[in-house]
């Protein structure tokens, strides 16, 4: 116990020294925002930080361009930690349009580059391995699920990565989320002339809609069907052959919601059926699963956060949730995925634009701080109390 409190207490001498970078970090990424899996910018500053912090640089990582994988190995026969970064903007949030870190991805890169670092810079201390891996696209196609299906995460222990809340919510949870595309197909006639020679696919998409939203008041609480109208035609008077809509389905398991995809697959086949117009989908982004909340990481984690005076914690798991390439990880690997809320007087929540005023400044350096405080002593304390890495493995396999 007492080398566990000695390594914290560097951890924190540590971090003292070098808060300041973290926070051009933060900024940085907040001033050069850019959309899923082109973040070129991004990513190319976060893996030259590391490298200068002597991290071995693997860059492009697993077939994306913006992906890197940053390890710092002190033994491989020693646990490994990892930090996921994400770093993608929010399309259409800035003034102009153009893209704006709404979502707080800037604060989580910087909170997992400075556990990630802080970490290594104790290594003589805990003797653990440490792995910062970046991780495009969470907004959109999802990065890390290819990552999982690579087997990136097989050699990995633990994994930690926060996030910007409106609570201090150490069990979060996450959605399983299909996402489907529907394309009809069927032909064009004059809508005045000769109407009866066209096959109306705009009538199909409304009847797979009238379908759908049929379906929902048989759905249970914790599912989430919500769609658009992509294509629908191109002139009032040409019956339209093509039309399309995109949907996110979502439960709150993986197992329930490969029956409910089946069923609003099965209300686009009836529509097909009533108007004659050919159907078909496909998934045009990765599919998420829900995360998996580890007890033993969550207990040390608490103990961490209020070491460095955070009282408030909470662990409410609420459907009230969206969805994220993380859940997939926490499938494959214990995963500590947690939230910290900015400020009481901060009503603003994620994806709001109002969010933006605060994610580089005081607030957000001070929960930065504690982020990368807690995460970073959360796995000194595993890497040296092996008993605590052997029950968070049997909570996770059990």
């Amino acid at each position: 116990m007492r080398k566990i409190e000695n390594v914290k207490k560097q951890i924190i001498e540590v971090l003292d020294g070098c808060k300041e970078e973290f926070q051009e970090i933060n900024r940085y990424i907040f001033e050069n925002p850019e959309i899923g899996n082109e973040e070129y910018i991004s990513s190319e500053f976060l893996s030259k930080y590391l490298k200068s912090q002597g991290f071995k640089i693997t860059k492009p990582f697993c077939g994306m361009e913006t992906a890197f994988k940053a390890e710092y190995i002190v033994d491989i026969s020693s646990p490994t930690v990892a930090f996921l970064a994400e770093y993608d903007a929010l399309p259409g949030y800035g003034i102009n349009g153009e893209p704006a870190h709404a979502c707080g991805h800037n604060w989580i890169a910087a909170t997992s580059l400075g556990a990630g670092v802080v970490l290594a810079k104790t290594a003589a201390l805990h003797g653990g391995n440490v792995v910062v891996i970046g991780t495009p696209a969470e907004e959109s196609t999802g990065g890390k699920c290819p990552m999982v299906k690579n087997g990136v995460f097989e050699n990995i222990d633990f994994i930690f990565q926060s996030h910007i809340g409106d609570k201090n919510n150490i069990e979060n949870t996450t959605l399983a989320m299909d996402a489907l595309q529907f394309t009809f197909h069927g032909k064009a006639a004059h809508a005045a002339c000769f109407p009866e020679r066209g096959i109306n696919a705009l009538d199909a998409v409304n009847l797979f809609f009238a379908g759908v939203n049929a379906l929902r008041q048989h759905l249970p609480q914790d599912v989430r069907v919500h769609g658009i109208i992509t294509q629908g035609g191109t002139a009032p008077n040409t019956v339209p052959e093509l039309a399309q809509s995109r949907f996110y389905i979502r439960s709150s398991t993986r197992k329930y919601l490969k029956t409910l995809t089946k069923r609003i697959i099965d209300c686009a086949r009836g529509a097909e059926l009533m108007t004659g117009a050919k159907m078909s989908y496909e998934f045009f982004e990765n599919s998420f699963d829900e995360i998996r909340n580890i007890p033993t990481l969550q207990d040390i984690l608490e103990k961490n956060l209020k070491r460095i005076n955070i009282e408030n914690v909470v662990r409410y798991a609420s459907f009230e949730s969206g969805s994220s390439d993380i859940g997939n990880v926490s499938q494959v690997c214990p995963t500590m995925y947690y939230e910290l809320s900015l400020n009481p007087k901060v009503t603003a929540n994620v994806h709001e634009r109002e969010l933006l005023n605060y994610l580089d400044g005081e607030y957000a350096y001070e929960k930065l701080y504690q982020s990368i405080a807690a995460s970073a002593m959360s796995a000194a304390e595993i890497f040296i109390d092996k008993e605590k890495l052997r029950k968070i493995k049997e909570e996770f396999f059990n």
